[in-house]
């Protein structure tokens, strides 16, 4: 008793703590391993024996690190999580998915920035995320370094086209997590790679491109698509004749539950988003044009271009040449390209055609855009639409896909309808809607009776910088392309 009593004592003499990680005596081979211990007089061990003085327990040597959820663009403030794809406990390394979040625009992917242990989800599946708050706890191994204020926070996050800006020497660089985890592991600069993917994006290949020229390796070319020649019509074989009958609408199977109560559900994903969209849409004096559009030539070219669609690999729908012909139009009218400022004074023309798709999705309408269509062929915008329509489906469109649109088409004729009233989404000035294809008949120039595959479109114009007029021509020459559209060979570049 008399030994810890003179113990406190010494310890009270010195009054500080010493924060070390090692005090060794020479008296003695024995060495603790502790964060906090007192400093004290050495012959304050005489009273006792020391294994009984001193006991030493395991002190963690990671440190926790808050990842917070960083600005995703686009004005967005709160994201909804969707999916956790780690637990607590779990081990996570640099570039591996945290967890999926849907903002009001796309759906997107966090990724961690460090190796550790997650410690803490701050969120459960359908809670609300915030900007610039704590998403989860991660300890890190405090042997690498200690996290400055400054890495406390989240690598900006990616959508599933796992698109990352990543700022290097003042300019931005694409490339995906797999690409960036490469360089990594190889030790290359992003910054040293030329991109040759889309935007400049850094692909796999052009790491190991780099890498040959580094080490004087010689790398097999990357496979490309091969363009398979159509077969002679002699040894074409025939279509399976599809059923024609009327399409009769299945109900979706859902469970009806009747609970006699109401419910009250909160604004949240993209139909916040329709709630935002539309209300600025109110303030857009709309201009109502419609006309009916002869389908019959194309309906014909469509059915013989779809088995060279199909051997690429490609589903070809009427939706890329309608693209494709609104697109030839815009070039003759770049008022309907343009958009105009919150103040009314400045028109802006457009020099790409980014025009948008709306989609029907089990998340809501969204309104993916075609990039740059100007440039595109047929089959471009096929494809890519090919790929808008998968990830849409599967709730996996970037923010990328979603933004940047200069005009609008609703093909709302594939659920039904003739005629609609489309709403444009601001900041676009015109928006297109095209109805079902109807099989009626139709009298020739000589006053005879066909059979004419007809479909009706419905535009809106913003009335402020767009008269009537304007409208009026411009539709006529998507007609023009739409019902010939071997005159759109004419205009092709």
């Amino acid at each position: 008793m008399a030994a810890v009593t003179a113990l406190r004592s010494s310890c009270r003499a010195a009054g500080r703590l010493v924060c070390i990680h090692r005090v060794r005596w020479c008296s003695s081979i024995r060495v603790i391993k502790s964060k906090y211990v007192c400093v004290f007089d050495k012959s304050a061990l005489k009273f006792s024996h020391q294994q009984r003085l001193f006991r030493t327990s395991a002190v963690s040597c990671g440190q926790i690190v808050q990842f917070k959820l960083s600005d995703i663009g686009e004005g967005i403030t709160e994201v909804t999580v969707k999916e956790w794809y780690i637990k607590e406990g779990d081990s996570v390394s640099q570039f591996d998915s945290i967890c999926e979040v849907q903002s009001d625009k796309a759906s997107v992917t966090i990724t961690s920035r460090y190796d550790g242990i997650i410690r803490k989800l701050h969120y459960s599946i359908d809670d609300i995320a915030f900007v610039g708050k704590p998403l989860v706890d991660i300890e890190i191994d405090a042997s690498k370094g200690f996290a400055s204020e400054k890495d406390v926070v989240e690598t900006p996050p990616m959508s599933h086209e796992e698109h990352t800006h990543q700022e290097i020497k003042g300019h931005k660089t694409l490339a995906t997590p797999a690409v960036r985890r490469l360089a990594m592991e190889n030790n290359i600069k992003l910054s040293e790679v030329v991109g040759t993917g889309k935007d400049n994006r850094i692909l796999k290949e052009d790491i190991l491109n780099y890498l040959a020229k580094q080490t004087g390796a010689i790398l097999p070319p990357s496979p490309k698509a091969e363009i398979v020649p159509p077969l002679p019509k002699s040894e074409t074989v025939p279509a399976t004749p599809k059923d024609k009958a009327r399409k009769i609408p299945v109900p979706v199977s859902r469970p009806i539950v009747f609970s006699g109560k109401d419910r009250t559900e909160p604004v949240t994903g993209f139909q916040k988003a329709m709630v935002k969209t539309m209300s600025a849409a109110l303030k857009i004096p709309h201009f109502g044009y419609c006309d009916e559009i002869d389908l019959t030539q194309l309906v014909q070219l469509r059915e013989e271009l779809k088995p060279l669609a199909e051997i690429r690999g490609i589903k070809l729908s009427f939706m890329p040449f309608f693209i494709k012909a609104a697109s030839l139009g815009l070039l003759q009218y770049p008022i309907l390209n343009a958009s105009l400022d919150e103040n009314c004074q400045n028109v802006t023309y457009k020099a790409s055609h980014n025009i948008g798709v709306a989609m029907d999705t089990e998340q809501g309408l969204i309104v993916p855009n075609v990039k740059n269509v100007q440039v595109c062929s047929v089959f471009d915008i096929a494809s890519e639409l090919n790929r808008l329509q998968s990830l849409g489906s599967a709730g996996q469109l970037g923010t990328s896909d979603l933004t940047g649109g200069t005009f609008t088409l609703s093909n709302i004729g594939t659920i039904g309808g003739t005629y609609a009233k489309p709403v444009i989404l601001p900041p676009e000035v015109a928006i297109g809607a095209l109805g079902k294809i109807q099989v009626v008949p139709r009298f020739n120039g000589q006053g005879e009776v066909f059979k004419a595959q007809i479909m009706n479109v419905s535009w809106s114009a913003d009335h402020r910088i767009i008269d009537g007029a304007t409208m009026a021509r411009f539709s006529n020459l998507w007609k023009s392309y739409v019902e010939n559209p071997a005159s759109m060979l004419l205009d092709l570049k």
